[in-house]
């Protein structure tokens, strides 16, 4: 007696499902804005174990403002030694430079991305490449959260070389910030929380040497917005259209 063969069930949703991604996709692609002749592409360089996608609400908002925008995920989703994806982030820029004929890129660097962009910028060329680092909750001068986690765990900082690298008073982050904080000419802005729950103490996101620093709270002192908040957040992004025009830095403290 033969067997009789039966349909799977599941299978017309999922060609169903893939066909309405890929629609979706299509358009969303389709509605994006031509990038506005004369401004630098934009690469948002990605924090800590953020996927590249998590960081499209802040690219989509970019490219709806008339910028070319590449999102950069950090290689092993910034585990390894930042040195090693600092030189990954500088080829990127060159490819990015290449394929849009543009003479520098601006960076909008999250978390770890921040670290990464200012040592591609300071070591491996960058400074001639970059125009402006726009940097978001970067722990610039480390982060107590990476010591309390090398101390916990013996030493090993769970076995994460970039976590040990962002631990405050690191011999990375001291050679990374040894000389001036900002390399010229790129321009420097760093735009950070004062609920900052992953850098603390909070102010170590601040460069020196003629870096622009802004508080959240000291535009907005009821904004609510956390480390991981600062890619997605609408008063943030206020902050970043500003500093990418070169204008002065006004929070849109009721923006969404």
């Amino acid at each position: 007696m033969g067997h009789t063969s039966r349909a799977n069930p599941s299978r017309p949703l999922k060609f169903a499902l893939t066909a309405a991604l890929l629609i979706a996709a299509t358009v969303a692609t389709a509605c994006q804005p031509a990038p506005t002749p004369g401004r630098d592409p934009v690469i948002v360089v990605a924090g800590t174990f953020s996927p590249g996608f998590a960081n499209e609400v802040i690219a989509n908002r970019l490219r709806k403002d008339g910028y070319n925008t590449t999102v950069f995920q950090l290689p092993t989703l910034g585990t390894q030694d930042i040195r090693a994806t600092a030189q990954s982030l500088c080829k990127k820029i060159d490819a990015v430079r290449s394929s849009t004929g543009a003479a520098k890129v601006d960076l909008v660097g999250h978390s770890q991305g921040g670290l990464v962009a200012r040592d591609c910028i300071k070591n491996y060329g960058g400074k001639t490449k970059v125009d402006k680092l726009v940097m978001l909750g970067a722990p610039n001068y480390g982060t107590a959260l990476a010591n309390l986690a090398t101390a916990v765990t013996l030493g090993t900082c769970v076995n994460l070389t970039a976590c040990k690298q962002m631990a405050v008073g690191s011999t990375y982050l001291n050679s990374l910030n040894a000389g001036p904080d900002v390399i010229s000419p790129v321009k420097y802005v760093s735009i950070y929380s004062a609920l900052d729950e992953v850098v603390f103490p909070t102010g170590n996101a601040a460069l020196k040497d003629g870096a622009t620093n802004v508080k959240v709270q000291s535009q907005c002192p009821v904004r609510t917005v956390g480390h991981l908040g600062l890619i997605a957040d609408g008063t943030v992004y206020s902050g970043v259209a500003d500093a990418l025009a070169n204008r002065a830095i006004t929070l849109s403290c009721l923006a969404v």
